[in-house]
């Protein structure tokens, strides 16, 4: 346990002590920080320091052979203590990273706030409830910040699950399940008696319980507990193994089990598992410090669990990120606390399962209101690219990776896997007339397990047959009835030029094949398409009007050249904002996206994979090696890292998750022109 006997400072005569402990923040974009604790945990807050807003000043160790090695191994020349007391008076630091053992959490976090200090404390934020509050009401009393680990609720795994469960495909969700099986600490950890004496409560289950406390606000009540003794042996650790049920006072019953005698390396290690009426979430692990692949899964409605891959390149957050986002709130005035009410509430929760354990009954969860989570304290999901309508050439924010309802391969249509796309995490779809399935795409939007319509850019599109007046808004408002929804987040047209009218198009999936060619392919007796005589502007004042009638927030044009395109957009009252073309390495038209991107129009990639001879192509092939993908992933990729949406299609599963979690993946300089070399002028399908 960590002392606070005084002891002498290792370097006498080196005090910082400035006039005011907030001096600092005032003359230096570097923020003082020192680490009180020296073991294990610490070399993890120190690895990726000098990337960030702190400096490390001084350490803190009873044992001062670890508080040297710490600081020997540290940037900069950081002063070592063995006290506390000796720290505070001899160095002016204004945060203080407490990450001393368990039990010492409270009473250095006490004696830093008392000394004015702002500070950052590892979980847990105390042992017992009213110490964890009367640590949130020092910090409120005296003005001070006062945060608390785990940083995991804002990490890209949980931040992008918190998204899905937003955007309401799970319905309403009563009931999940919550695993902390931390293992038998004293086989990984070299110091283990801090562990075993609070118990997997105080140091497992609080990860998952952060989640979901930032999620859903706080618990109101343990409905029941129970704790095992199952360690073998003689001397067993506080509740080495505890099981529990509890009610959120504004959310969903919870299944939680912590386990110091539960291996870590089990099937379950710290996983979460959200069950609503229309649909389930896994988060494999509370924990994770980056989002991997398959960290995520989802099922709605009726269809299998499909992996929802985070659509950004993996990113690892480091544990320093927690005070240091702290320090950065500081320096612009705040004084934060919202993570240590949070940790407050925890402590009250796992000091209530005791509680229930013990006694066989049910145990409100009785936290006062300074350390209670208020709603500003929970972590909201990141925006996630909404719909948006806008007339001015500001670009769309769109996601990376789009999927494409067009007809596949032999005619096939992609409706069996749109189910898939949806739970995969898909938020763009490419819809049109001509694809005949946007009824089946209103069909899950609406059915259960379909997100919200605000969290899904619909991009619609008549067919060519329908550019006349009259025609093209009853194409529009088909689609939309179709889709059920009352307007399209882009309306675009599918190509420039028209062809004759042959009647409406209605579900033309659910035509017969001769039928769908009759209505959509006009011919003459040579066999070339019948045309009509709607010039590109005119058809284009018909697309602004609906626009204006509100059935298209913004408008596209797909399908264009260049010289098109410029001459559209110098005539158009509201300008496209978004442009769809074929582009993939064989035909990259890189002149066109240039242009695009310079006037903020946002390009889409539409048959970014079907190009014949494409994925076996030796020098995609070979990039994709390099760069530790398959082929389709790198030809993917290469549109991604470009700024161009690919929207590729498929009829499986396994092809719809992988198509987006392509967007996981940049390529580098090197690799983006060996691929972007493999133009062909004469590229012909």
């Amino acid at each position: 346990m960590f002392g606070l006997e005084r002891l002498q400072v290792d370097r006498p005569g080196t005090s910082r002590r400035h006039a005011g402990v907030f001096a600092l923040w005032a003359v230096t974009t570097r923020v003082d920080c020192a680490f009180v604790g020296a073991g294990a945990v610490a070399s993890e807050y120190l690895d990726g320091i000098e990337g960030t807003n702190l400096r490390l000043a001084a350490v803190c160790d009873t044992d001062r052979e670890r508080a040297t090695a710490l600081a020997a191994a540290a940037p900069g020349d950081p002063a070592v203590y063995t006290a506390v007391d000796a720290l505070l008076a001899a160095e002016s630091a204004p945060l203080v990273i407490n990450l001393t053992s368990h039990a010492a959490h409270a009473p250095v976090s006490g004696t830093a706030l008392d000394a004015g200090r702002h500070v950052f404390s590892e979980k847990p934020l105390a042992l017992d409830p009213e110490r964890a509050t009367a640590l949130v009401e020092t910090a409120r009393d005296r003005g001070l910040a006062l945060g608390c680990a785990p940083i995991t609720p804002r990490c890209d795994a949980q931040r992008h699950a918190r998204t899905l469960l937003a955007d309401g495909r799970l319905g309403e969700v009563r009931l999940a399940t919550a695993t902390a099986n931390v293992g038998r600490v004293d086989e990984w950890h070299d110091r283990p008696d801090s562990f075993l004496d609070v118990g997997p409560l105080y140091d497992g289950a609080v990860y998952p319980l952060s989640l979901l406390v930032a999620w859903f606000g706080p618990v109101a009540r343990v409905r029941s507990a129970d704790a095992v003794d199952a360690w073998p042996g003689e001397q067993s650790p506080r509740t080495p193994h505890v099981e529990a049920t509890l009610e959120f006072a504004d959310g969903p019953v919870v299944a939680l089990r912590a386990s110091f005698y539960v291996d870590h390396r089990s099937r379950e290690f710290y996983g979460l598992e959200l069950h609503g009426d229309d649909g389930t979430l896994y988060l494999r692990d509370t924990g994770a410090l980056a989002a991997d692949r398959d960290a995520v899964s989802v099922r709605g409605g009726g269809r299998e669990s499909t992996p929802a891959p985070h659509p950004q390149p993996r990113r690892e957050r480091r544990y320093v990120e927690g005070p240091a986002r702290l320090a950065a709130a500081v320096e612009r005035g705040g004084r934060p606390r919202a993570t240590a009410r949070r940790g407050a509430h925890i402590v009250a929760v796992c000091a209530a399962v005791e509680r229930a354990a013990e006694s066989g009954g049910a145990v409100p969860v009785e936290t006062p209101t300074a350390a209670t989570p208020s709603l500003d304290s929970r972590a909201a999901p990141p925006a996630a690219a909404p719909p948006e309508g806008r007339s001015q050439r500001g670009a769309l924010r769109l996601p990376p990776v789009g999927f494409g309802c067009s007809r596949y391969r032999d005619g096939d249509y992609v409706e069996p896997a749109m189910g898939a796309a949806l739970d995969a995490g898909y938020r763009l779809f490419d819809t049109a007339e001509l694809y005949g399935n946007e009824w089946r795409l209103g069909d899950l939007l609406e059915g259960p397990g379909g997100p919200d319509r605000e969290s899904v850019f619909l991009l619609g599109k008549p067919w060519r047959t329908n550019h006349g007046p009259g025609h093209l808004e009853r194409a529009c408002r088909g689609s939309l009835a179709e889709l059920g929804v009352d307007a399209f987040d882009c309306y675009a047209l599918h190509w420039p030029d028209a062809w004759a009218h042959r009647g409406e198009l209605r579900s033309l999936s659910r035509l017969p094949v001769d039928e769908q060619e009759r209505l959509t392919f006009p011919t003459g007796p040579d066999g070339d398409p019948v045309r009509a005589d709607h010039d590109l502007l005119d058809t284009w004042r018909r697309l602004e009007r609906l626009h204006d009638r509100g059935l298209a927030r913004t408008l596209g044009v797909c399908n264009v050249t260049l010289p098109q395109l410029a001459r559209l957009v110098d005539a158009a009252r509201v300008p496209p904002a978004l442009v769809q073309v074929e582009r993939h390495p064989y035909r990259p038209r890189e002149r066109l996206v240039d242009w695009c991107h310079e006037r903020g129009i946002r390009v889409l990639a539409h048959s970014p994979l079907s190009a014949p001879g494409l994925r076996s192509d030796p020098v995609v092939e070979s990039v994709a090696e390099d760069t530790g993908v398959d082929p389709a992933t790198a030809v993917l990729a290469w549109n991604v890292t470009h700024g161009v949406i690919p929207i590729p299609s498929s009829t499986t599963a396994d092809h719809v998750v992988a198509n987006l979690a392509a967007a996981r993946h940049r390529l580098d300089d090197a690799a983006l022109a060996r691929l972007t070399d493999l133009a062909d002028p004469d590229f012909e399908r």
